[in-house]
């Protein structure tokens, strides 16, 4: 009979697979491990098969990674500020004039950071409108089709994809998607665009 290493598969899920992959990942892990019958080495290999497919998926959403430039404009002066504070800090709160280019440029640093790549940039707008506006500025600006590095869904459109990096959205929706990813699994990073229009919607997501 064969010895499972249980903790070594339970590591390799945590640190090596696809962040919205884990969570499924975990719990069948778990349901086996649970098993006291000898008749797993089927679903196991099965579940072996669908973790070194979430490894893949990982590397190759990593080598897919556009290339991120800025603009001359006034947020772009404060770049390595804020990149410092983004590593630093769980929470980062950034206020600068309208016009200043943190809407456009903040889901840029934080994809040159790396993040994006194990989970998507959740990117919120108040309005449907600005989502899709930003989220086209965002694409031109990354010299990538709309709809696929960087996506965006609102209401009865989605124009997104499963390897999207960056998804702007309203944060309508992205708090009615806490009803099916009650910890938001599949985003690495949650930026809140106009946080303080203190609508409803933003107050809970912010919560």
């Amino acid at each position: 009979m064969s010895v499972i290493d249980w903790k070594a598969l339970n590591t390799r899920i945590a640190q090596a697979c696809y962040r919205p992959d884990q969570f499924a990942l975990k719990r069948k892990l778990a349901q086996l491990q649970r098993r006291k019958d000898e008749h797993i080495e089927a679903p196991l290999k099965a579940l072996c098969e669908r973790i070194e497919a979430s490894v893949q998926r990982l590397s190759e959403r990593r080598a897919r990674l556009p290339s991120v430039s800025y603009p001359d404009l006034p947020v772009s002066q404060r770049l390595d500020d804020i990149r410092e504070a983004i590593a630093s800090h769980q929470v980062v709160v950034i206020a600068g004039e309208t016009g200043s280019g943190k809407t456009t440029q903040l889901p840029k640093l934080c994809l040159e950071m790396g993040r994006g790549v194990n989970g998507m940039i959740a990117h919120t707008q108040p309005r449907r409108l600005a989502a899709r506006t930003v989220a086209q500025r965002i694409a031109d600006e990354l010299q990538t089709p709309l709809g696929e590095a960087v996506g965006y869904q609102v209401r009865f459109q989605d124009q997104s994809s499963a390897n999207s990096y960056i998804k702007l959205m309203t944060d309508g929706i992205l708090l009615a998607e806490i009803a099916k990813d009650r910890f938001l699994n599949n985003y690495d990073t949650v930026i809140i665009d106009e946080a303080h229009e203190r609508s409803l919607n933003i107050d809970f997501l912010l919560g």
